[in-house]
């Protein structure tokens, strides 16, 4: 079986740079890089990971595919760059020099207008990705599915795939409007979803596997075994959960699955979309 990690990150911290890290969650207030993670993976029997940005710096990307040069089991880099810049196919260009580079993201959770995604200058730069063969991670809260659903509808071309299943609040159990956004956001047939980032959405301490059980059940109801992809999003899952317990959260929903789409939603998805 083909086991891919569609969904982690690596960091030298910087208390400017990640400022995301707040005190709650100073267990991520240090270093987390490929050597740390290469053992875990051998653990659970993945070949490789996608390697996804966390700070919004082309000094990151360029990061990330450093880090790809050393480290073989990175077999792909989702990095950052600046989509509303007036030179943004000069960008694109550029990157094009390195093959482990497979699309981009913003942090699109982070901005306070929900209506982000559908600024002309972000749907610019987007509207240039597909001919560079780039895929575009879209990272959302629930409340920015509206503007998500007109977003896609403009490029049908165009991969994208929907990080941490668009981060419902598990731990208050919110569940049917991001339910209905969610069903509808799978009739776009260019649109994946990576199962991953729930444990940071439930209740940190308390969660239970069945906590996550209907809203995983939702996405490969919505999206099918077709395209879905496991992430791990170690290490920021270590704010609620081991990378082990991760995995086995996954392996419990899926172990009932026909082999053929066990395979397609442990890596083989995910070597297809990012053709890895």
């Amino acid at each position: 079986m083909v086991k891919i990690d569609s969904h982690q990150h690596f960091w030298q911290y910087h208390p400017v740079n990640h400022q995301w890290i707040s005190d709650e969650m100073s267990v991520l207030k240090q270093d987390f890089l490929p050597g740390q993670l290469s053992d875990l993976l051998t653990i659970h029997g993945f070949e490789g990971t996608v390697a996804v940005q966390a700070d919004q710096s082309e000094a990151e990307t360029e990061f990330l595919l450093n880090l790809a040069k050393q480290y073989p089991f990175i077999k792909g880099v989702v990095g950052w760059v600046d989509l509303q810049a007036s030179d943004v196919e000069q960008r694109l260009e550029y990157f094009q020099r390195y093959p482990k580079l497979k699309g981009f993201r913003h942090v699109v959770q982070s901005e306070p207008d929900d209506s982000f995604l559908l600024r002309e200058a972000f749907l610019g730069g987007v509207a240039k990705l597909a001919r560079y063969h780039y895929t575009y991670d879209i990272l959302i809260y629930p409340r920015q599915l509206p503007a998500t659903l007109l977003f896609v509808n403009q490029f049908p071309d165009q991969k994208f795939v929907v990080d941490h299943i668009a981060k419902p609040n598990i731990k208050a159990g919110d569940f049917e409007k991001w339910g209905e956004l969610m069903q509808e956001l799978s009739q776009y047939p260019n649109v994946w979803c990576k199962v991953s980032g729930m444990v940071t959405e439930a209740d940190w301490r308390q969660w239970t596997p069945a906590d996550f059980e209907r809203y995983i059940e939702h996405v490969f109801s919505c999206f099918g075994p077709e395209r879905i992809m496991f992430g791990s999003d170690w290490p920021v899952c270590l704010l609620a959960a081991s990378y082990s317990q991760v995995v086995e959260i996954f392996d419990t929903f899926t172990s009932g699955l026909p082999w053929e789409a066990q395979n397609k939603v442990w890596g083989g998805n995910a070597r297809s979309f990012y053709q890895l």
